[in-house]
């Protein structure tokens, strides 16, 4: 190996990190083997929070046209533990597939979720550079669409999200930064960031198995398929580039799951050092 591959080689490797791809992938292959008991769609412009038990599979769909959404997860019993988009990011990769993990903050530090199915798999890198459902960047909101263009706008994944946890008890302080689902993303010659139009096509989806009890709340993106920018001189509001998204929470037959059990955070003994330390 080349002392430049070395180099490039992710800084972030271990079993821990790795799903073990023959528990995960029956659970998204044999899908007969599952009860629906929850199913609804959000509609255009709005977001909708919804309760996954640890141990079922989360399905979100673009049953009408190519749509972005913007995901957050909690743990239903603690919300201070909620996902983690840059430490996923450097754990397993910007954008995110089958087999890829999704972490909590810490000091909690375990999967949240594991993706074990994508209809988009394939779509790989595209000739700019774009790949699906990243981590790079995070939701649109109010703030910066008033700093920029001096507009306000109150249907921003943002503002979506935060009225969609309120019934549960959280507030826009604990919206936190996305999964931006079915979105076409990447990074310039300039390393800036750019978004690319939506592929998907009515019938695609993306699934997780919730490896804890979740929280979970979806934004319809104002944007659409993000076929044309939102806002700034000349631009139309793409109202018409938007679809809705269909969520699925599906149980599992018992043989599915075996003798899985919730991951467990990382046996750190805690304090950061605070405690009397002797050096002899």
């Amino acid at each position: 190996m080349s002392q430049d591959s070395r180099l490039t080689q992710a800084a972030y490797q271990g079993p821990a990190l790795e799903a073990d791809r023959d528990f995960y992938r029956p659970i998204g292959e044999q899908t007969e083997r599952r009860e629906v008991v929850e199913e609804f769609t959000i509609p255009i412009r709005s977001g909708q929070a919804w309760e996954v038990p640890a141990g079922h599979v989360c399905r979100i769909s673009t049953v009408e046209g190519p749509q972005v959404g913007d995901l957050n997860l909690w743990n239903r019993h603690d919300p201070r533990e909620r996902f983690w988009a840059s430490r996923t990011r450097q754990l397993q990769a910007a954008h995110v597939s089958t087999f890829d993990r999704l972490w909590s903050t810490l000091p909690f530090l375990r999967p949240m979720a594991t993706i074990v199915g994508d209809t988009l798999a394939d779509y790989g890198s595209d000739a700019e550079g774009g790949r699906l459902h990243d981590t790079l960047g995070t939701r649109c909101d109010p703030y910066v669409s008033q700093m920029l263009n001096g507009l306000d706008f109150d249907y921003h994944c943002h503002s979506n999200l935060v009225r969609a946890v309120l019934p549960f008890g959280l507030t826009e302080f604990d919206v936190h930064d996305v999964l931006n689902i079915f979105q076409c993303t990447g990074l310039n010659d300039h390393d800036e960031y750019f978004m690319k139009t939506c592929p998907a096509q009515p019938g695609d989806y993306f699934e997780i198995f919730a490896e804890q009890d979740l929280l979970a709340a979806l934004s319809t993106c104002p944007g659409g398929d993000l076929s044309q920018p939102m806002f700034g001189d000349d631009n139309d509001d793409p109202v018409d580039n938007c679809h809705p998204l269909q969520v699925t929470v599906y149980k599992l037959s018992d043989d599915l799951l075996g003798d899985w059990t919730e991951p467990g955070s990382p046996k750190y003994l805690g304090q950061h050092g605070l405690k009397p330390q002797s050096w002899a």
